[in-house]
């Protein structure tokens, strides 16, 4: 689903097409806000970052290699990456520890309201097996790098690497039901 709708405006995108991009940006910034505001807690950053990272897109849509993964996966590794980037910067990184008795998605910080697809990504979140879905929060909500997981995790970076990639094509799944 997300293919069929995301792939088109990006191409468009990449060929000058404004209104392609504002539909990409009506459709896909309140995740990308959200990952933003997760990894650097202050809205003022986040929106730094979201912005920051639409730029980014905008101009290197035609870099987007399908055979990567998804738009959206590509998306959100842009805004992930100018996040740590402002994190370093304004040195505001906050590292919560996940544990197997909390359940993902819940924290005791500032409540987002979630749209129906954060609600979806969630539930998805939920469903992966502990260790993928605590390296993926690690790395991609809490923007550890691999070799942070292990460090955390006490697991070989090859075992880090496999279960961030399939918890990934596990979301991708669940996400396009």
């Amino acid at each position: 689903m997300e293919h069929e709708i995301l792939f088109p405006l990006l191409c468009k995108t990449a060929q000058g097409s404004k209104d392609d991009f504002a539909e990409l940006y009506r459709i896909t910034s309140p995740q990308l806000y959200a990952v933003a505001l997760k990894l650097l807690k202050r809205p003022e950053l986040a929106d730094e970052a979201t912005q920051d990272a639409y730029i980014k897109i905008w101009h290197n849509a035609g870099s987007y290699q399908r055979a990567k993964g998804t738009v959206l996966t590509w998306m959100v590794s842009i805004v992930r990456y100018r996040s740590l980037d402002l994190m370093r910067y304004h040195n505001v990184r906050n590292e919560v520890e996940l544990n197997d008795d909390e359940p993902s998605g819940n924290d005791s910080g500032p409540s987002i309201k979630l749209g129906a697809e954060q609600a979806r990504l969630s539930e998805c979140l939920d469903e992966l097996d502990g260790p993928q879905r605590q390296a993926i929060h690690l790395a991609y909500i809490n923007g550890m790098s691999h070799q942070e997981v292990v460090n955390h995790l006490a697991s070989p970076l090859g075992t880090i690497k496999s279960w961030i990639r399939r918890g990934l094509q596990s979301l991708q799944r669940c996400l396009s039901i």
